[in-house]
């Protein structure tokens, strides 16, 4: 059986070798590599924004860099092969944005033996529960930056364009740019009007071709959010050397983050998200690896540490992220570890066009 399968691997491997001689070439060497590779898996695969946010899990002793291949370059990502907690992995880094983080996720999906996905990293917060250093882990993720603009004198009655086709809906919620004028409390007018935010179309792999499903909350695999309550009470950094936070840092499991492709550095929109959508943690990347992940039915979690308070701009709270941005990195390596930690063994694998993918079960 094995010999058949990795017959097969390798007539298709010679296939993709043909279909690639484009700019997208993929030589031969490498192909030969990735197979190599994925026959010491299946991999958990990593996936994080920046240097900034990964380099702690590779300065981190919890990571063992494989002493054969400990990387491979494709379509300008490094994939880093090692192993965190005796589980074999996959690290790569997306850079920044949604854009990156789907195609990066889709390239470790397409070329590797991959069982599941995590990703970490910082983000903002709009829950004033919380606090700079807690490690957020959200049951749903959304991508709230698809809107449908509304023009100047419609209003939340008034259908929106190519509503009645299914193509933009007033189901999600929207922005009313006059409630958000200074002075608080002052009603005016704005011609900026109305933003409806929209959900997404997917086509997901065991879905009909072209077929679209709209979808705007993704939620993370049931059995990754389950065990990860089982290291909440992990204890976490809260100090740089002699400096310390004023709370405990502590992991909590929360109903939603989101992201889109804004830096929000501003006190009224976070209270936004938060009334109109129960949001704790955005950021820029999480529900574009979600997005991909969804489509692939593959199973997905992301852990974030919160780097602002959601207080005032100008505030004194806001200049913690200097000083203790360190604090946050390393707290979000601590829970993707201890939770790396509680997870089973892959077991299942099932067959893919460019590797052995395992199925979460």
């Amino acid at each position: 059986m094995a010999s058949q399968r990795n017959q097969m691997l390798l007539i298709l491997l010679v296939l993709l070798i043909l279909c690639f001689r484009t700019k997208a070439y993929y030589s031969p060497d490498l192909l030969g590599r990735i197979h190599q590779i994925n026959q010491a898996g299946p991999y958990l695969g990593l996936v994080i924004p920046n240097k900034f946010e990964m380099n702690p899990l590779l300065d981190s002793p919890v990571f063992m860099a494989d002493e054969d291949s400990p990387y491979i370059d494709i379509s300008g990502r490094r994939f880093r092969i090692g192993t965190v907690m005796n589980h074999r992995v996959i690290a790569v880094m997306t850079g920044l944005g949604m854009i990156n983080a789907g195609v990066t996720t889709q390239v470790l999906l397409g070329f590797f033996s991959v069982y599941g996905v995590i990703h970490f990293g910082t983000a903002g917060n709009a829950n004033s529960g919380l606090h700079f250093g807690d490690v957020t882990i959200p049951r749903q993720w959304a991508h709230t930056g698809l809107w449908m603009w509304q023009k100047y004198g419609d209003g939340e009655n008034d259908e929106l364009p190519m509503e009645e086709t299914g193509d933009y809906t007033r189901d999600i919620g929207y922005l009313n740019f006059a409630n958000y004028s200074a002075p608080v409390g002052k009603h005016i007018d704005n011609l900026l009007n109305n933003l409806w935010f929209q959900p997404d179309e997917i086509f997901p792999v065991n879905g009909t071709p072209e077929a679209r499903e709209h979808v705007f909350w993704i939620p993370v695999s049931q059995s990754y959010y389950e065990l990860a309550q089982k290291i909440e009470n992990v204890k976490l950094d809260s100090c740089v050397n002699s400096t310390c936070l004023s709370h405990e840092p502590r992991i909590v499991r929360v109903e939603r983050g989101c992201s889109a492709n804004i830096y929000v550095d501003n006190a009224a929109y976070r209270s936004f998200l938060h009334d109109e959508f129960n949001v704790t943690s955005f950021d820029m990347e999480s529900a574009g690896v979600a997005m991909i992940c969804q489509t692939e039915g593959m199973p997905f979690i992301a852990m974030r540490a919160l780097v602002f308070e959601p207080t005032a701009e100008g505030s004194q709270e806001e200049n913690k992220s200097g000083i203790f941005i360190e604090v946050a990195t390393k707290n979000s390596v601590t829970a993707i570890s201890q939770f790396i930690n509680l997870l089973p063994s892959p077991r299942v694998q099932t067959f893919n066009l460019y590797a052995d993918h395992v199925t979460d079960i």
